[in-house]
């Protein structure tokens, strides 16, 4: 049996009329020099560029503009990414940035040379990659 509708507006949200939210705009942080960690997977290729306290201003992966598969560990989807993220960067005033790369990919030269082309001085890079003293046990070989 339907239940009967609820008259008079006695329903779970009352109506608000007249009342429009007011949002407030995001301010665009002024950093002349920060961060860029370029982690390079075999799979995929992650840029993202900070301020010199760790937040974030900007980051794109190969994945995020659209490679899928295997093209996402590609030099050049690295390079895209790079060049997306110091685009993004340079509108908070990014001028120069220490790279810190990690990871074993095909897309840590490639990022790092796109971010020096976009016009943002690299002043330093640093390999962060995580070496073990004697871990986990890698995975097999392949055998093609």
């Amino acid at each position: 049996m339907a239940k009967p509708a609820a008259a008079g507006g006695t329903g779970a949200a009352p109506d608000k009329k007249g009342k429009k939210k007011t949002f407030k705009k995001k301010e665009r942080k002024h950093v002349p020099h920060g961060l860029a960690y370029v982690q390079a997977s075999f799979n995929n290729t992650i840029v993202t560029i900070s301020d010199m306290n760790g937040n974030v201003l900007s980051w794109k992966s190969s994945g995020s503009l659209g490679f899928r598969g295997s093209r996402k560990g590609t030099p050049f989807a690295a390079q895209q990414a790079a060049s997306n993220a110091a685009n993004m960067a340079r509108d908070h005033g990014v001028r120069s940035v220490d790279v810190r790369v990690s990871g074993p990919g095909s897309g840590r030269e490639s990022a790092v040379r796109a971010l020096a082309a976009s016009g943002i001085e690299v002043r330093s890079i640093r390999d962060v990659t995580p070496i073990p003293h004697n871990g986990c046990r890698p995975p097999k070989r392949r055998r093609v």
